[in-house]
């Protein structure tokens, strides 16, 4: 089975379920390691071009995964294009939404708030840099093959369009939106970390390459992963990549103990 199989799959069930808004798309699903120890907290954020009809779901494996190897995740669902306020920026706004609601759940669960990274795929890496241009209390940032220059991205005409869908037109009419989406263009002072599969045909590697390239001229802490890959691979752990995706997390979580000395 390729790894865009796991789309379809079903993945573990998740260990609690909570709100962080009104809206019946607006929750968390959390997977712990187990034990008591004070674990190190991962946001993820699930791609699908930003559409409704991709959900949360597919995201479960990795998260799992994840907590197998002692890292608390948070599976995040969001308002998406095709739900009401989905798009930006209320996508961008139920993210940040989800990770104030944190601080909340952390009372009841065993996850140390002071070493929480974010983690995204495609869509979900733009969002994740995003947040991580915005978020407080972050760490740091794993985008995996992210949409990281909205501009280019519309221009490249990605999954039919979606960008220019997701911000509401082109960058021609609406260019301030676009600044304000694109990672390309946002102030990032957390570490952050770039895996991209070399054989992406949804986004193109060669974007995250420009996008490294430009952040390390502006001074931003960040680190290339390059993977002998597809799109899909890299968030399904049965992948042959897989173990590098979780290393890279892993990595950066060391680092960021390191940095804050936690």
């Amino acid at each position: 089975m390729s790894s865009e199989g796991i789309l379809s799959q079903a993945p573990p069930p998740a260990d609690t379920r909570i709100s962080y808004g009104s809206d019946p798309l607006q929750f968390i699903d959390f997977y712990f390691p187990k034990g008591n120890t004070p674990y190190p907290l991962v946001l993820f954020i699930h791609g699908g071009f930003w559409r409704a009809k991709y959900d949360l779901t597919h995201a479960g494996h990795l998260c799992a995964a994840l907590a197998n190897a002692g890292i608390a995740t948070a599976n995040i669902e969001y308002r998406r294009v095709g739900n009401p306020g989905g798009g930006w920026p209320g996508s961008l706004e139920d993210i940040e939404a989800a990770l104030q609601s944190i601080s909340t759940a952390a009372n009841n669960h065993h996850f140390n708030l002071n070493r929480v990274a974010v983690m995204g795929h495609s869509a979900g890496g733009q969002l994740a840099l995003a947040l991580a241009s915005r978020g407080k209390n972050l760490r740091g940032v794993v985008a995996l093959a992210p949409v990281s220059n909205l501009r280019r991205a519309y221009y490249l005409h990605l999954s039919n369009d979606a960008v220019g869908g997701f911000l509401g037109g082109t960058p021609a009419e609406i260019p301030n939106k676009y600044a304000e989406a694109s990672p390309s263009q946002l102030a990032i002072s957390v570490p952050q970390v770039i895996v991209h599969g070399t054989h992406d045909d949804t986004v193109p590697f060669a974007m995250s390459g420009t996008y490294v390239k430009g952040k390390r001229k502006q001074g931003e802490n960040v680190r290339l992963v390059e993977l002998d890959c597809g799109h899909f691979e890299l968030i399904d752990p049965a992948s042959t990549v897989w173990p590098s995706v979780q290393q890279a997390v892993l990595d950066l979580l060391k680092r960021v103990a390191a940095i804050y000395n936690q």
